[in-house]
């Protein structure tokens, strides 16, 4: 199980998506300097990168398909410190914060850290729509298949079969 924290580090699982070019390169190019930045974050250490998946904008909204994955990751860091290393590289993509939902050069969520249950006003751990999202769970089910959602008991399976019908398909390697 993903959720157990290991000496003064804990598992964070990070959901990456694009859906707008950046600087001349392509949504996934973005998604994989992404992964790249993260692997450079002190107190954070990438343990597994899934597939990559294109999906549907979520709500359906007309924008262009989504690219997505999600990292497991070992960190040191806080939440909070872990979110902030998140939007950092977020704003180094170009990322602009607009209205919810907007099509975006990359975002970065932080899923779960270790077993959190988390409600502040910056940040809900786990997020709170994950376990509604297919482009969250089929990339999460990649490189954390026994994860159990820390605050709904809810395990992969059931958690993708709920989604089950949302667009989605792995993208070519």
């Amino acid at each position: 199980m993903m959720n157990k924290a290991i000496g003064n580090s804990r598992h964070a699982l990070v959901a990456v998506g694009a859906n707008l070019p950046y600087g001349g390169q392509n949504a996934r190019v973005t998604c994989e300097q992404a992964v790249a930045a993260l692997q450079v974050v002190p107190g954070l250490r990438v343990l597994a990168v899934s597939h990559w998946y294109e999906t549907a904008p979520m709500p359906p909204s007309g924008q262009p398909p989504y690219v997505n994955g999600v990292v497991l990751c070992d960190t040191e860091l806080d939440p909070f410190e872990l979110l902030a290393a998140l939007q950092t590289i977020e704003t180094s993509c170009g990322r602009v914060r607009s209205v919810p939902n907007a099509a975006r050069t990359l975002d970065l969520d932080l899923i779960a850290c270790g077993d959190e249950c988390l409600q502040t006003p910056d940040l809900v751990l786990p997020h709170p729509r994950a376990h509604e999202r297919a482009f969250v769970l089929q990339p999460l089910h990649d490189v954390c298949p026994t994860w159990v959602h820390p605050r709904l008991g809810y395990g992969m399976a059931d958690m993708l079969a709920a989604v089950q019908g949302q667009e989605i398909q792995r993208a070519g390697e």
